[in-house]
């Protein structure tokens, strides 16, 4: 049975790091600590094996009944051998649980933390970084935790268990195998943060790249049609010489990093073979003792040498995950709140002195703007490129916010409604038409919130003129659209967004446009569709 996602990961995941982490493991820590504990037994179970071959040097091998007892003493490697390999999958099962639950839950929340973001937010972000927060960023967090996190608790354990080992043997030989590590450490930890800074830059390019590549690749017509392949190649070319250089940089650390505490482990492990070699020698320990030693050293000390490398790694976990802080940290839109009037609206509209100005930028977009709308009235809304003729109209269904003045409808203030009612109410088709990959059917019932019948689907597509068209395909209404619908002509894909908005059944209507991309029939056919619509409803008609 999975653990229950119910938390606030709101609050959750915009604490600190560390923080934020162990909070965002909710209902994982009883089933992590499991992994842990299986881990410290499987080394416990490695160094049962060293205290094993010791006795069996020391007092097994010089015995008559050696004959008798070498089974047991295989018996017992081998039962010890198969509880370390046991210990270790179970560890290693339960972490990757743990790291997948995490995961999934991070990626669900962070979608849909972008789901509901304002337009101003959005304005703001790019798509590709946004991708590249979403999948790797919280991959990197997921093996943080599948793999760096429990490594950490597996080595320190290890070093506990083998540090007591040692010192039951001799203290002193226990204190000089350690001799060396807190420079290895010390080493680590400023390597934890060099990398760091250096990780989340180089996700920072990615990012940049990622968003080169994905809009590139969505304006792919354009680029063929004004020939600027090897324009944009170069562009690409220089990014990602950029990413090279930063990812370059990268590596060059960890080229630094891992042969240093190689040769200090090295080091390490043999002053320690040297030392005990020494007390073997002048009989202070025995020799069951010294190749005891010898498998407990290097338990001890090869474990640190990659705890090294794990604390840097765990760097990059909590740099991609600072990322996606970044992104929770921005406020959503509240959707829900305001009125939800039971009434039908009747599309009266006033606006009154009303000003508008883009979140983050200087100068006016709407100044002083008044004029009233009578319900059922149709308003073309005319002016050149950059006027203000969209910006007005997006202040309708509250993607944005008037700065001053008011906007009524229906008598009342438009801040009071809730922005989902003004948005069930409102129904927009687009100049630029959009279509999701999937069937045609999906595509026209997108955004109804009632259960709605074939027929109804039908009855929306024949007032769209495109049902015809929809059943020559051999699939018909089933059949699939490509990425932005296009295995379908400009005309179509407009004609089942509007098909879309019939079966919606809007109280008022903006239409940006809406035949300006199609050939003069299709036009002709898509304004007697839209004249069938605007019937008794209030329209605002936009004009380019």
């Amino acid at each position: 049975m999975e653990p229950s996602a119910n938390i606030d990961l709101k609050n959750t995941v915009t604490k600190g790091k560390l923080t934020g982490l162990w909070r965002l493991m909710r209902g994982y820590h009883g089933i992590y600590l499991v992994a842990i504990i299986s881990v410290g037994l499987a080394a416990l179970s490695r160094t049962g094996l060293y205290v094993l071959l010791g006795k069996f040097v020391d007092e097994i091998l010089p015995s008559e009944n050696i004959g008798q007892l070498l089974p047991l003493v295989v018996i017992g490697l081998l039962l010890l051998a198969l509880l370390q390999g046991g210990f270790t999958f179970l560890g290693g099962r339960l972490a990757a649980k743990t790291a997948e639950g995490v995961a999934r839950r991070l990626r669900n929340y962070l979608y849909n933390h972008l789901q509901r973001l304002s337009f101003s937010q959005n304005d703001r972000l790019q798509t590709g970084d946004l991708l590249q927060r979403s999948t790797s960023d919280v991959d990197t967090v997921r093996r943080m935790f599948a793999e760096q996190v429990i490594g950490i608790g597996r080595i320190s354990l290890l070093f506990i268990v083998n540090f007591i080992a040692i010192s039951l043997i001799d203290l002193r030989l226990a204190l000089i195998s350690v001799a060396i590590i807190p420079v290895i450490l010390g080493i680590s930890l400023f390597f934890f943060v060099k990398v760091g800074k250096a990780y989340e830059t180089f996700q920072e390019q990615e990012a940049r790249l990622s968003n080169q590549l994905q809009e590139n690749l969505t304006g792919v017509r354009v680029v063929k049609a004004f020939a600027r392949q090897d324009y944009e190649k170069d562009a690409f070319e220089v990014e990602n010489e950029e990413k090279y250089r930063r990812g370059r940089k990268l590596t060059l650390m960890h080229a630094t990093y891992w042969p240093t505490t190689d040769v200090l482990a090295g080091v390490q492990m043999i002053l320690g073979f040297y030392v005990a070699a020494v007390m073997a020698l002048n009989g202070e320990i025995t020799v069951g003792m010294y190749i005891a030693y010898a498998g407990f050293v290097v338990a001890l000390i090869w474990p640190i040498r990659n705890l090294g490398r794990l604390i840097a790694d765990v760097s990059t976990g909590f740099v991609s995950f600072g990322r996606i802080q970044k992104i929770i940290r921005l406020d959503e839109e509240p959707l829900y709140e305001g009125a939800y009037p039971e009434r039908p609206l009747r599309g009266e509209i006033v606006f009154d002195r009303v000003n508008f100005t883009y979140e983050g930028e200087e100068g006016e977009v709407l100044h002083d703007i008044s004029f009233t709308v009578r319900p059922g009235q149709k308003i073309a809304i005319m002016g050149g490129t950059g006027s203000g003729k969209t910006s007005l109209v997006n202040l309708l269904p509250r993607f944005y916010d008037y700065s001053d003045g008011r906007i009524l409808l229906d008598g009342a203030e438009l801040t009071t409604y809730s922005r989902d009612y003004l948005r069930q109410q409102i129904g927009i088709v687009m100049q630029e038409p959009f279509l999701f990959s999937t069937t045609i059917r999906q595509n026209i019932t997108y955004g109804v919130t009632r259960e709605v019948t074939d027929e109804e689907v039908y009855a929306a597509a024949r007032a769209a003129a495109v049902h015809d068209v929809i059943l020559s395909f051999p699939e018909g209404y089933d059949t699939l659209v490509g990425e932005r619908g296009v295995t379908l002509s400009g005309g179509q894909k407009q004609r089942i967004t509007l098909a879309r908005t019939i079966l919606r059944d809007p109280s008022l209507l903006i239409l940006d446009d809406a035949t300006s991309s199609v050939d003069t029939e299709t036009a002709e056919i898509i304004r007697n569709a839209l004249d069938k619509l605007m019937r008794n409803r209030t329209t605002f008609l936009i004009a380019h």
